[in-house]
């Protein structure tokens, strides 16, 4: 009986996740459809992509201002998009959620979007301590 009803259920299942639903799409189509509502979307994109290129410059000049080991950090700039990867490793990762309370991967990429640039300053602090202290 168990068998059974897990299979019943696994065919009930299956179409919902690999069909997605269809009012996302058609949500797109109508933005994409309307001139005044495409310009909109496009506009709040581009201000959005600004504010993290101001994020991503902040972070990095805090950095570089405050890091006087000559380590150069201007890959952050060079990278684009709403993460960045900040070279840290695991036990450096680990130490900005322990010690600094910054959340990131193991790999060291932690969003952008959701930083401000007020902690930029603190997450410059965070960083330039699990590069130098942790290994």
């Amino acid at each position: 009986m168990r068998f059974r009803v897990k299979s019943q259920l696994k065919r009930i299942a299956r179409p919902m996740y690999s069909n997605p639903p269809v009012h996302g799409a058609r949500i797109v189509a109508d933005v994409v459809g309307n001139p005044v509502l495409f310009n909109e979307w496009k506009a709040e994109m581009e201000m959005m992509a600004g504010r993290i290129k101001n994020v991503r410059q902040q972070l990095y000049d805090s950095i570089t201002s405050k890091d006087k080991s000559g380590k150069d950090w201007s890959f952050i700039l060079k990278q684009i998009g709403m993460f960045s990867f900040t070279g840290l490793n695991k036990n450096q990762s680990d130490n900005m959620t322990n010690k600094w309370h910054v959340y990131m991967t193991k790999d060291g990429r932690i969003s952008l979007a959701g930083l401000s640039l007020a902690k930029c300053e603190y997450l410059a602090d965070a960083i330039i301590d699990s590069y130098h202290n942790v290994s």
